[in-house]
């Protein structure tokens, strides 16, 4: 009798006898997959029964050689992957539709095939015509990379092992099709045995692997999670259609520091390189204009200014609009109900809107003094002059919290030119010539000294 099939929540761990929208465990939504046999495996005796080969165990102060990294020339690409690419690696980039994933990767193949490796770029979703045209146009024609456009799994892997290549590049992981799992491609079982197979052909034979990934709708990599968990590195590569601007991010990086950023610059010619990001992301700032602030933030390893707009007006509605793009929602509620409790600064009845220039995201709580800088600068219409920026942390009580590398913060403003800061007071006071500090302990001093509000 063939075995039932189960399925389980990938997050919670509940098993289920079927499918179902919703996990009854935790609640979660579209969280529940099949769980399918491996093709390969221990057989029917029971694990504590069956002789396996014994392992060498070594222990903490053994001494390994660094991993041998690549370096592709593409220094914003080389600093997030943690400087250059590792030998043996599994890659997993992710990223929007049109938004370049297969132009940085064309390019990307085409500085490692120059360097001397031997690279292999195969497409499961266009052509070998396609992607020549798309080097045609990028000026990569005379790339020595080899092209295949395949979406059986079993047939790339025979051609990559007899081949042998250093660097694989697989586009994309949902149109790849294992006829082992009996399932349509791109769904979880498919994308997850594909997966399996790839990163174990990369640590076998020594190949370093890069996997592109489609998202979901809320921004995820689509398929299962246990995906990211196989891979060594998750990047993803982010932007705005109506930018030009690119920013590829490491969410992991098991060889390098998580959370680094690359910059790129869409053109005619492909992604450019932006080597002073923070002087990109910042408009004019000759005349200071009420709601705009700069924030001088941290992305991985790189100290980064940013320009907030924020703009109050009187709402016409019932219940005022809370519009937010590039920053955290939920944050803009906090530093607003905070605001109004310890400050005395009211919002009810007034729209707010709040956007972070060029299309960059900005994650880390060192922004809220900034926001509230911009949310009270444009409540107030006072305008901070235009050589200043801001940077610090808000706990609910109002109090402004010290954030970490302060003083990489205030070397980057001063050399782009700012003479001025507003920060949380300092328990060191960072060496940084040529910038006066207005240090505060709390919001309730920002809002009387600085803006007067009332």
């Amino acid at each position: 009798m063939a075995k039932q099939p189960s399925f389980k929540c990938t997050e919670c761990g509940a098993t289920h006898t079927k499918w179902s929208g919703r996990c009854e465990a935790c609640g979660a939504w579209n969280s529940i997959i099949e769980e399918t046999p491996l093709s390969s495996g221990p057989g029917k005796k029971s694990l504590g029964n069956a002789r396996g080969r014994t392992l060498e165990l070594s222990d903490l102060s053994t001494k390994d050689d660094p991993p041998k990294r690549t370096i592709s020339g593409v220094n914003e690409l080389d600093r997030v992957l943690g400087g250059g690419l590792v030998d043996a690696s599994a890659i997993l980039l992710g990223g929007d539709p049109g938004i370049g994933k297969s132009t940085l990767l064309l390019q990307a193949a085409a500085r490692f095939a120059r360097n001397g490796m031997d690279v292999v770029y195969v497409s499961g979703e266009e052509a070998s015509q396609q992607i020549r045209m798309r080097a045609q146009r990028l000026g990569l024609e005379e790339s020595p990379v080899k092209l295949a456009a395949e979406t059986n799994l079993r047939d790339i892997l025979t051609t990559l092992d007899k081949s042998r290549p250093e660097l694989v590049i697989i586009d994309s992981i949902q149109t790849m099709w294992a006829d082992s799992v009996d399932s349509a491609p791109g769904s979880v079982s498919q994308v997850r045995a594909a997966c399996h197979e790839l990163v174990t052909f990369a640590k076998k034979r020594g190949t370093s692997v890069i996997i592109v990934g489609h998202v979901t709708k809320e921004g995820a990599i689509a398929g299962p999670r246990v995906v990211e968990h196989m891979v060594d590195t998750v990047l993803y590569f982010e932007g705005e259609r109506g930018h030009q601007f690119r920013i590829l991010r490491a969410v992991k990086n098991r060889f390098g520091p998580a959370d680094e950023i690359g910059v790129f610059e869409m053109t005619g010619r492909g992604l450019a390189e932006v080597k002073n990001p923070s002087a990109l992301f910042l408009s004019d700032r000759d005349r200071p204009a009420p709601g705009s602030v700069v924030f001088s933030g941290i992305e991985g390893t790189r100290p980064m200014l940013t320009e907030i707009q924020a703009l109050v007006a009187p709402s016409p509605h019932s219940q005022a609009r809370r519009t937010v793009v590039g920053l955290d929602g939920q944050r803009l509620a906090t530093i607003l109900a905070v605001l109004e409790a310890r400050c005395g600064i009211p919002f009810a009845g007034l729209d707010v809107y709040l956007n972070v220039a060029g299309g960059m995201r900005v994650n880390e709580p060192a922004a809220d003094l900034a926001v509230a800088c911009a949310l009270l600068s444009a409540r107030e219409d006072h305008a901070l002059p235009a050589d200043t920026v801001v940077f610090g942390e808000i706990s609910l009580s109002g109090a402004l919290r010290a954030v970490t590398q302060a003083e990489n913060r205030l070397k980057e403003a001063s050399k782009l030119g700012f003479a001025s800061a507003i920060t949380p007071v300092l328990k060191k006071l960072p060496k940084v010539d040529g910038m006066s500090l207005r240090q505060t302990d709390d919001l309730v001093t920002v809002v009387n000294e600085i803006f007067g509000a009332e």
